[in-house]
């Protein structure tokens, strides 16, 4: 599955490579780092793709952070560098294989689901940074799994190969040996709808939200989880 990354095959699937998405990512992470009250001074970011949540996150951190960005995607990588500046640099290296001073912060959004040995990786992430922050699609639940066309299309055109509910992810996190300091779900299908589907289930999935969360993310999907962890 990993060639798909390598071989131009996921940009073929996702030209944008996400970027539309990046700024409300940015903004959950800036969200998680400041009710933590987190006073990084480097920030580094793995499966980085087009590099664009590090430069939202530049925007909005004092200057004198540093952020790097990693990605064995040379296509992605090629993206990126239209970014890079003084204190914002990517490289191509998958970074479980080379030895890096600590970060404060790594970041590794949207990543590990791609991932076959996700928790050889997660283990091999934990001497590269003080804090992890992780963001989890929550493939697993009752609407995905009855529809079935969801996940499957997550697997063709995203790469997805692990599917995720709440208490999973955390557990796998927990098995690689990481501290859980805070986590939140994230609402991306609420905040912003992309497809009719999606737009139709925002109401009731807010509403529901608001009284059952967990029951919510479980039955109609359409959540990730954004964790604080500490290695």
């Amino acid at each position: 599955m990993q060639t798909i990354y390598v071989d131009g095959t996921y940009l073929e699937n996702n030209p944008s490579y996400g970027v539309e998405d990046s700024p409300w990512k940015a903004q959950q992470i800036l969200s998680i780092i400041q009710k933590n009250q987190l006073n990084p001074r480097s920030i580094c970011e793995i499966g980085c793709g087009a590099g664009e949540i590090l430069r939202q996150l530049q925007l909005s951190l004092p200057d004198h952070v540093r952020f790097q960005g990693y990605d064995i995607s040379p296509q992605a990588i090629q993206l990126s560098r239209q970014r890079q500046n003084q204190n914002l640099s990517f490289a191509c290296e998958d970074i479980t294989k080379i030895e890096i001073d600590p970060f404060d912060i790594l970041l590794c959004i949207d990543v590990f689901e791609h991932v076959e040995d996700y928790l050889n990786f997660l283990r091999q992430l934990k001497p590269k940074s003080k804090y992890k922050i992780f963001h989890i699609p929550l493939d697993m639940s009752a609407q995905f799994v009855l529809r079935a066309e969801p996940i499957l299309w997550m697997r063709e055109n995203v790469g997805h190969i692990h599917y995720f509910m709440k208490d999973t992810a955390l557990l796998a996190l927990k098995d690689a040996g990481y501290k859980i300091l805070d986590y939140c779900y994230t609402a991306e299908h609420v905040d912003r709808p992309k497809s009719f589907k999606a737009r139709s289930l925002s109401l009731p999935r807010k509403i529901l939200h608001a009284i059952a969360p967990d029951v919510t993310v479980r039955l109609l999907g359409g959540y990730s989880l954004l964790v604080l962890a500490e290695s």
